[in-house]
């Protein structure tokens, strides 16, 4: 779709339902996007501000009122004689925008509200009028096509089909990835990697490059991972070995034992990990090592 937006800060909405926008624009600063619940202004809803203050910094906000919630330093990021191609990303109350081609965010925040977005809406203004190219909404990150009931070694016990695991590298996030916990103001992703003849349950952070699994004693980086997405689930508190029975099997040891996925407040951030009935603990990646938790929250169907 292309779209013409004069210098007037009024915005042209379309249906967008699929948390992931992307677009060009060709504009000398002030490229305003909005994700709204309406084909309209409203509250709640957000604006992401890219370019603005004579293309200097970017923003985003929420319900149109100061102080943003996320600013960033971008200086030369739009120009006025070439398209320039960005990406925005919402889910589970997550918004983070980057430029086309990086799977980093150049913005990143966590509003815990969740306002379900089905509008976007984009504009320009403030000496600015733009020309935009918007991608079909259709998905996000390249990625491998989703591996429905996850690991083709297979083991008896545990609620292990029906899960859409999508193959990731480098920092990817897949579009709808499950958000399990949140590390300085970046959600924390549930993802897998194969490590040392396992497949362990571990934590993704995008601005990291990389997905972490226990092991060993330490935390290791595996730039190749699979994240979990599209899954309802639901957190409940356990302790030691007493896994519920509807829990979500994510992997299994280098010995064929199922492992699950646990998180834990550790250190101010809410970090996922794997759980190991036969150690009774819950083993997250955090600052280089391996840390065991007797009391954690295991991930349930």
């Amino acid at each position: 779709m292309k779209l013409q937006t004069e210098d007037k800060l009024e915005y042209n909405f379309f249906p967008n339902a699929s948390g992931f926008l992307q677009f060009r624009v060709r504009a000398p600063n002030d490229a305003h996007i909005a994700l709204s619940p309406a084909a309209a202004e409203a509250t709640p809803m957000y604006e992401v501000f890219i370019g603005g203050w004579g293309n200097s910094k970017s923003v985003i906000r929420k319900n149109r009122t100061k102080p943003d919630v996320a600013e960033a330093h971008t200086p030369g990021y739009l120009n006025p004689d070439e398209f320039r191609g960005f990406w925005i990303r919402w889910e589970n109350g997550n918004i983070s925008v980057g430029s086309e081609g990086n799977a980093t965010p150049f913005l990143n925040w966590t509003d815990y509200e969740q306002v379900p977005i089905e509008y976007v809406g984009v504009c320009t203004g403030w000496g600015a009028s733009g020309s935009w190219i918007i991608e079909e909404a259709r998905g996000g990150a390249p990625r491998a096509a989703p591996l429905v009931g996850g690991y083709g070694g297979g083991y008896g016990g545990g609620n292990f089909a029906g899960l859409c695991w999508v193959a990731a590298r480098n920092g990817e996030v897949p579009p709808r990835a499950f958000a399990g916990g949140e590390d300085n103001g970046e959600p924390v992703y549930v993802a897998r990697a194969n490590f040392n003849g396992a497949l362990i349950p571990g934590k993704l952070i995008a601005s990291h490059g990389t997905c972490y699994v226990p092991w060993g004693g330490q935390e290791n980086p595996v730039p190749e991972y699979e994240v979990l997405c599209d899954f309802p689930g639901n957190w409940v508190a356990c302790s030691g070995s007493a896994v519920p029975p509807n829990a979500v099997t994510a992997g299994q040891s280098e010995n064929g034992e199922p492992l699950y996925v646990g998180r834990v407040v550790h250190d101010g951030s809410l970090t996922v990990g794997k759980v190991q009935p036969s150690h009774g603990v819950l083993y997250i990646p955090y600052g280089g090592n391996e840390m065991g938790f007797q009391d954690y929250e295991i991930l349930i169907q």
